[in-house]
């Protein structure tokens, strides 16, 4: 695992009216802060990466559809330098993906239907002077292949 990456399952609620899922609680002992929450969509076939912040922690949570939510260390003295990780999140299996400053992202849908993910950073989007750095999504450097892995 990335060094300071989380993984947390999170509490399904299941009745027979539907369910209730707890996503983030603010005495949750992983809670920093909360800077504002979003969804961000996307459609099969579309990758959305690679980013790092230089100051916030990403919340991710996938709402709708199935994710393929991966990371990627180029911290320079982390312990893990180097490492991904990949996580399929979603219906099927709800987890919190909670993504540390410095540690490019980036996520694509798994199946035929869109991913929907919620996002609580911590920090707010600045606007002026956006907390984000990229990489295009198949950057030879990083070195991961997005397809599908068959067989």
């Amino acid at each position: 695992m990335i060094e300071g990456v989380i993984i947390k399952d999170l509490k399904v609620m299941p009745d027979e009216r539907g369910l209730l899922m707890e996503m983030w609680r603010s005495d949750d002992p992983d809670f920093e802060r909360f800077g504002q929450v979003y969804v961000t969509m996307v459609y099969p076939g579309v990758v959305k990466a690679w980013h790092y912040h230089k100051l916030q922690t990403d919340h991710f949570v996938c709402v709708g559809g199935m994710a393929k939510v991966v990371l990627y260390d180029t911290r320079e003295g982390s312990p893990t330098k180097g490492e991904t990780n990949e996580f399929v999140i979603g219906w099927q299996r709800q987890r919190m993906v909670i993504i540390p400053p410095g540690v490019y992202h980036g996520f694509t849908p798994v199946g035929t239907e869109p991913a929907f993910i919620v996002n609580v950073p911590t920090e707010l989007y600045n606007y002026d002077e956006p907390d984000e750095h990229r990489r295009p999504f198949d950057d030879p450097q990083i070195g991961y292949d997005w397809g599908v892995k068959n067989g």
